[in-house]
């Protein structure tokens, strides 16, 4: 199975925005057990602004952009250093793949793309996707940037026509209300489609590092359920949740394909 999983922020690092050892080393494991047992798995991954962060003793996310470009540069060497050492410990290459919204809008450049990552499949590699931060921006309007890994995921899972794309994120799922204030907030296991009242449940932003929320997760769903990929998202801090996903049980919210919702 050709899996695409994105991984949050959240998921990476304590508050601090250093390395949360325990949850990376979990994560690793896992994703190398599931390439043992035969799937391709291309992982995306946030975390390098807030690594960058941790790392340069700043006391948040910058606001400025200069300031979390450089935060992102740092932070890169950082996560790819992590990844390759904790999977090299399980017999795993990785490959760094930085993008910018002109690699994956531009035909020829998006052609070049696949072709590189389906090699690096062929090869047993497992590609390690994120933006290139540090000459993208996410302001509002500039059209060089995708803005978040939840969109990028998604775009990434369609180019390389994955199966499945999770979204481990710093939630169990899709909620009827927010969980964190609301105490009838029930989770949402099935979306068969995205409707207008599917759209409303999403509100508010993550954790203070992380720059994503649940409508860019609904977005992410937007583009893969419409080519032919389910999404799950489900909690991060639950690495073994992959394996009672890939045996069929049902884990977070499932958003169905458009052959499955007709």
């Amino acid at each position: 199975m050709r899996i695409c999983i994105k991984v949050g922020t959240s998921t990476l690092t304590h508050p601090s925005g250093h390395l949360n050892i325990r949850q990376v080393e979990q994560l690793c494991k896992v994703l190398s057990d599931l390439k043992n047992a035969g799937n391709e798995i291309i992982l995306i991954s946030s975390g390098a602004i807030g690594m960058g962060v941790g790392k340069l003793g700043l006391d948040g996310r910058p606001k400025d952009m200069p300031t979390k470009q450089a935060a992102a540069a740092v932070g890169q060497c950082e996560l790819m250093y992590i990844y390759d050492k904790l999977f090299s410990e399980f017999n795993h290459n990785v490959a760094q793949v930085l993008l910018t919204a002109d690699d994956v809008s531009d035909p020829h450049r998006s052609a070049n793309l696949r072709t590189t990552l389906t090699r690096l499949l062929e090869l047993g590699v497992l590609p390690v996707i994120n933006e290139n931060d540090a000459v993208s921006t996410d302001e509002i309007g500039v059209t060089t940037t995708i803005g978040e890994n939840d969109t990028l995921s998604a775009i990434v899972a369609r180019l390389i026509q994955a199966e499945l794309l999770i979204l481990l994120s710093d939630i169990d799922g899709l909620y009827t209300a927010d969980p964190h204030k609301d105490p009838n907030a029930e989770l949402v296991q099935v979306v068969p489609e995205l409707t207008p009242e599917v759209w409303a449940l999403a509100d508010g932003k993550g954790s203070a590092l992380a720059s994503g929320g649940m409508a860019t997760k609904l977005k992410a769903a937007e583009i893969a359920t419409a080519n032919g990929c389910d999404m799950i998202i489900t909690n991060g801090k639950k690495p073994a949740a992959l394996y009672a996903i890939l045996d069929g049980e049902q884990v977070g919210t499932r958003f169905l394909k458009k052959e499955e919702m007709q």
